[in-house]
């Protein structure tokens, strides 16, 4: 079975775009994030099981940096 995009998020910082894929395959769900700087691009999958524990990981870091005035 081939991938299949549910949506698609894209973001743009400076000389970077992101973009997040939900996805699913013969093996479920995951989350593909892809950072694309001139022509390379490099990708992590999330598996969608384990989302929360990393948009709470960011949240903890987005918290220290706050904290630190940045």
């Amino acid at each position: 079975m081939e991938d299949d995009i549910i949506c698609t998020e894209k973001i743009i910082a400076e000389r970077k775009t992101f973009f997040l894929d939900l996805k699913q395959n013969a093996r479920g769900k995951v989350v593909r994030i892809t950072e694309k700087v001139s022509s390379n691009r490099d990708r992590i999958m999330v598996p969608a099981e384990i989302l929360d524990d990393f948009i709470a990981a960011l949240q903890d870091i987005r918290e220290i940096l706050k904290q630190q005035g940045e």
